[in-house]
């Protein structure tokens, strides 16, 4: 385990029994009667990351106690912390197919072990049952708040698929999609801590911003795995980006300042027949044909601004654990290698 891990344990040490309850929550909600679901959903378990969604709910539900001294019955908030989660787990499993992935935290992807139908299925099985534990709770609010999301989710996920091979797209238009790919859910989780079970909108404004940044910089951050990363060290698939014609962060600031030989060549690199055959893929000519090197500076520096940018809207909470906490938080997502 290294240095980082041991200080976020230490950091969700104080809302441990709440994350253990979230736990449990997820795993009932993955139990099936159904001998191939069963299956199905034992294998995913083993996809467990460090949970960061589920944990910034409870942060920010304990944020929110600190910040105004009202008292928050946090009975349902493990459960919330566990929709959260759920919706993410679906986002992956989805994700996996839309990507060609074989591997996902170090074992077979879904598609991979069974097929491309049987992941779509998958993903929606646990979208659904999701949403059903939603309307299990007191208050309407996750629901509301978590289908507006989701659908959000969905649309970035088409504007990046009609997007493919534009290397030309405007930066705003990649952190557009990428906010609404990955920072949404941040947003929604921060929010929701924030403001279950009665909280107003105004009152989750803020932390649903610092989630919305910490989640586009965790983003460009996978991005820069995707293109850079040791597949062993990142646990899952690398490559697929340009594989699957996604032109990120790296990539469009590269294409821009290079020559038009070389623009041509990345293109190529993206595009070409039989390129997938040979060894690295096209992933490892695109880096043969151009200095990727400075591009990936520039995207780890917007996510480091984005970081920055998210531990100033921390300034309206109380200094104490809950603070540190979140801010100290935000350093994971910069320092990810998997």
């Amino acid at each position: 385990m290294s240095a980082k891990d041991v200080q976020l344990q230490a950091l969700v040490a104080p809302i441990a029994d709440d994350l253990a309850r979230m736990r449990e929550v997820i795993a009932e909600s993955l139990t099936s009667n159904v001998a191939a679901v069963s299956d199905m959903t034992d294998h995913i378990g083993r996809f467990r990351g460090k949970q960061l969604r589920g944990a910034l709910v409870l942060l920010n539900a304990n944020a929110r106690q600190a910040a105004t001294g009202r008292v928050v019955d946090q009975g349902e908030l493990p459960v919330v912390a566990a929709i959260v989660e759920l919706i993410h787990l679906a986002t992956l499993v989805h994700d996996d197919v839309l990507d060609g992935a074989d591997k996902r935290r170090r074992v077979a992807s879904v598609n991979q072990r069974w097929d491309n139908q049987v992941a779509v299925l998958l993903g929606d099985l646990i979208y659904s049952r999701a949403f059903h534990l939603s309307t299990t709770l007191r208050s309407p609010l996750a629901s509301q708040l978590l289908s507006t999301i989701t659908q959000e989710i969905c649309a970035g996920e088409i504007e990046q698929a009609a997007g493919r091979y534009d290397f030309e797209m405007p930066i705003e238009t990649y952190e557009r999609v990428a906010t609404a790919k990955t920072g949404a859910l941040y947003g929604a989780a921060c929010e929701l801590g924030f403001r279950y079970p009665d909280g107003s909108e105004f009152d989750g404004a803020e932390m649903r911003a610092f989630g919305r940044e910490i989640g586009l910089a965790f983003q460009i951050i996978d991005d820069l795995i995707d293109l850079e990363g040791d597949e062993k060290l990142a646990g899952k698939s690398t490559g697929t980006d340009v594989e699957d014609g996604k032109v990120t962060l790296a990539v469009l600031h590269v294409y821009a300042n290079a020559d038009p030989g070389t623009r041509a060549k990345i293109r190529d690199a993206y595009t070409l027949q039989g390129l997938d055959e040979k060894p690295g893929g096209r992933l490892a000519h695109l880096r043969s044909v151009c200095d990727l090197g400075p591009g990936c500076e520039v995207a780890r520096a917007r996510a480091s601004e984005l970081v920055e940018s998210s531990r100033h809207r921390l300034k309206r909470l109380p200094e104490g654990p809950w603070r540190t906490a979140l801010f100290t938080l935000s350093e994971f997502v910069l320092e990810r290698r998997w």
